[in-house]
């Protein structure tokens, strides 16, 4: 998979993009998985030397490889795609006075789930699904997938400020869905965010999707279980709390008194008592359609003198 985090250096990639004759190509060699320069030519109707340079830009892209092999007619070049996922991630920003850290799916500190659930690696499941028992198995470290009916799982926030230096924001991304029995693009969940047992607000999942395949998730993992989630955006700061810059509740930074001292401890759930206990899934670096675990960044101001 290709991450696309800074534009300029990849416009190789999207002029490479920009021609139908390219984009063809690659939908051959996505149909047929590998086809010589002769085959690709007869196919698009062209010549040797227009598909060999059309070839060239996609090669110098990282998006197709060439395989010289050597044939009883002669050396012939196969080609085949190199990379068939990208994503264009143009989030990522130098803040001044602020830090990012990332926290896998399996670092959590606390949980109490209820099935249907389960924990898995990129490799494999851990242990057996809808055994809450495994979810304290020491492989959960390295898992990228978790899901849960009902119940939470809670991770601790690194609190790197120094002295003199203040809480001015905190933003929490990361993806996420419900979690159906199989999937279910319409089943929604009232997942609740809350930060050192201090409720934040909630957001409604609107479904547990399966419709088509996430595009990092394994290619052993079953069809008809959690492909991919939303990526959703929670932020703490003075005016309130907001999941993808809209307001979900009047808590504010302010509300915790926080200092340089302060644990950090976000928790994720889905309570017994929510209008829909619709469940939840966590998608990591290996699952879904993002890069990503919990990514965290923490904005400070230095504290005001007096």
């Amino acid at each position: 998979m290709i991450h696309i985090t800074n534009l300029k250096e990849s416009l190789p990639l999207f002029k490479a993009l920009s021609s139908d004759i390219r984009i063809e190509i690659i939908e051959l060699l996505s149909e047929y998985k590998q086809l010589n320069m002769n085959d690709i030519s007869e196919k698009l109707n062209l010549t040797n030397g227009a598909v060999t340079m059309h070839i060239k830009k996609l090669e110098e892209c990282g998006l197709i490889k060439i395989n010289t092999l050597t044939a009883k007619h002669g050396i012939q070049k196969i080609c085949c795609l190199h990379e068939d996922k990208f994503v264009i991630d143009i989030g990522n920003q130098n803040i001044p006075n602020s830090y990012e850290c990332e926290i896998g799916v399996g670092h959590y500190s606390a949980y109490e789930i209820y099935p249907t659930c389960g924990i898995a690696t990129k490799d494999k499941i851990i242990g057996e699904v809808d055994n809450p028992s495994y979810f304290a198995d020491p492989e959960r470290i390295n898992s990228d997938i978790l899901w849960f009916t009902k119940g939470f799982v809670e991770y601790r926030i690194p609190n790197y400020l120094k002295p003199g230096q203040e809480f001015s924001e905190i933003q929490i991304s990361m993806e996420i869905s419900s979690e159906a029995p199989g999937n279910c693009s319409i089943w929604p969940s009232d997942v609740n965010f809350s930060l050192n047992n201090f409720h934040l607000g909630s957001w409604t999942s609107p479904g547990d999707y399966a419709d088509t395949k996430g595009l990092l998730t394994p290619s052993w993992w079953f069809p008809t279980w959690n492909q991919y989630g939303l990526l959703k955006l929670l932020t703490i700061n003075k005016f309130g709390t907001f999941i993808d810059g809209l307001q979900i509740s009047d808590v504010t930074l302010e509300d915790f008194n926080l200092n340089y001292k302060s644990d950090l401890f976000f928790r994720l759930s889905v309570p017994e008592n929510a209008n829909h206990v619709g469940g939840l899934t966590i998608f990591g670096k290996n699952f879904g359609n993002y890069n990503q675990g919990i990514n965290i960044r923490i904005i400070y101001e230095q504290a005001s003198q007096n």
